[in-house]
């Protein structure tokens, strides 16, 4: 099963059965933020498409918003950990052992950019769960780190749910103007 029919059958079963909304995409957001699983299986695409649910359905936006914040900041909290509890043997893990650049990547991304580079790294692919890794590797402030990880949490969250669900509502509304 390739990675679309895989997003279409987890929007389907959302679909299909609306109160396992907030629990899908807390597993979701958890897993495309915790490191090692995230590289595997990116769950953007189907949080994308649960929130082009919202706008055609009774799925209501705020308990599957605060569902996928929380389980995006807990796949950073545990993420974070890793990286402080293992240091350097975090490299070579699997998968990480098969993508040496990642590490390094975001080790120079959380340098340069700091307790912000936490905020911006959680918008960027690959990026989005070796940043809280690589803080964990360096001690980055614990408390920093989790005010710039729940809110950028939420704000992820909101961004990928608002954008499924305007992009829905533009196609019903194009799609009803022909």
């Amino acid at each position: 099963m390739g990675l679309e029919d895989m997003v279409r059958e987890v929007v389907g079963f959302v679909k299909d059965h609306q109160g396992w909304a907030a629990p899908i995409v807390f597993a979701l957001a958890f897993g495309e933020s915790l490191a090692f699983i995230s590289l595997l299986v990116p769950a953007w695409g189907a949080l994308v498409g649960i929130g082009a649910l919202i706008g055609a359905s009774n799925i209501s936006f705020w308990p599957v918003w605060v569902a996928g914040a929380i389980g995006a900041a807990l796949g950073d909290w545990v993420s974070y950990w890793l990286g402080y509890t293992f240091k350097d043997r975090v490299a070579q893990m699997w998968p990480l052992s098969r993508y040496p650049d990642v590490l390094p990547r975001a080790e120079k991304f959380v340098k340069a950019w700091g307790v912000p580079g936490i905020f911006i790294g959680r918008f960027f692919g690959p990026l989005r769960a070796a940043v809280p890794l690589v803080a964990g590797i360096f001690e980055m402030d614990y408390w920093r780190f989790q005010a710039a990880n729940f809110l950028s949490a939420f704000v992820w969250a909101a961004t990928l749910l608002l954008f499924g669900d305007a992009a829905s509502r533009l196609i019903a509304m194009v799609w009803s103007a022909f």
